[in-house]
């Protein structure tokens, strides 16, 4: 994505995967402060790894509590978090997002760093009410503290008033037949919009029971590519449309 960004906006630049171990993070983070080196992105399980070896972290990935882009400014390394901006983006491009959607709950299913930024978008930055349905109970009403959200089992939630359910576990991410929902009852969801996390495969078995029923429902392709170009802005400068990073993305998974 970010290569094809950066032949967008007539830069001269690359990007390169580096598989790190957690033992050798705080070397490859110092590597980041040379001068010919503009950031790096982060993923699992160094993102709330990294922080301690920053100087500095944006108000979201403070509050989130994980960074998946560094920016170097000088010689200062920057940590931000640009998921949950990614994420309001992908619900705005989807058609998912409107300010009637405010005063409904949102029901984020899982409680990890995905969920974490899930759950800052919602309920910090567009004010929707949150309710997070977890396997661990105590790990969703961890997170639901941490931002002011609740925690709920699944059959407590007012389905009925849900304006938008949003997979941020790994449920058909390995197993295609695996769905957070299981027997769920579409009927009791009638104005549900569903977004999942998961962008491969394409269509998760959640997203096709909910669009069976007649919801509407999306991949995390979407979130991925405003993640990307939020985080290339912040690098050099330059805004790329999200376009040019889902096409890269359509690109590499032909």
């Amino acid at each position: 994505m970010h290569r094809a960004a950066f032949a967008y906006a007539g830069l001269a630049g690359t990007y390169e995967a580096r598989r790190v171990t957690s033992a050798e993070l705080p070397v490859a983070v110092a590597e980041l402060r040379q001068p010919d080196i503009l950031g790096a992105n982060l993923s699992l399980p160094h993102k709330e790894a990294v922080l301690p070896l920053l100087d500095s972290l944006t108000d979201a990935a403070k509050q989130i509590g994980a960074v998946n882009t560094v920016i170097r400014q000088g010689e200062r390394l920057i940590g931000d978090n640009t998921d949950a901006s990614g994420f309001v983006a992908a619900l705005q491009d989807a058609g998912m997002w409107s300010p009637t959607l405010a005063g409904r709950p949102a029901v984020v299913l899982g409680a990890g760093g995905a969920a974490r930024a899930a759950v800052y978008a919602l309920q910090v930055a567009l004010q929707v009410p949150v309710l997070i349905v977890n396997r661990t109970p105590a790990k969703a009403l961890a997170l639901a503290q941490d931002f002011g959200a609740s925690a709920l089992l699944r059959e407590d939630v007012p389905w009925a008033e849900v304006g938008l359910i949003v997979n941020s576990s790994s449920a058909g991410l390995s197993n295609p037949a695996e769905t957070p929902l299981s027997d769920f009852d579409w009927a009791s969801a009638p104005s549900a919009a569903v977004y999942d996390m998961v962008y491969k495969p394409a269509e998760t078995r959640l997203m096709r029971e909910a669009r069976a029923a007649g919801r509407p429902a999306e991949n995390g392709l979407g979130m991925l590519a405003h993640q990307a170009r939020l985080a290339f802005a912040a690098w050099t400068g330059r805004q790329v449309p999200a376009q040019v990073f889902l096409g890269a993305l359509a690109e590499a998974t032909r």
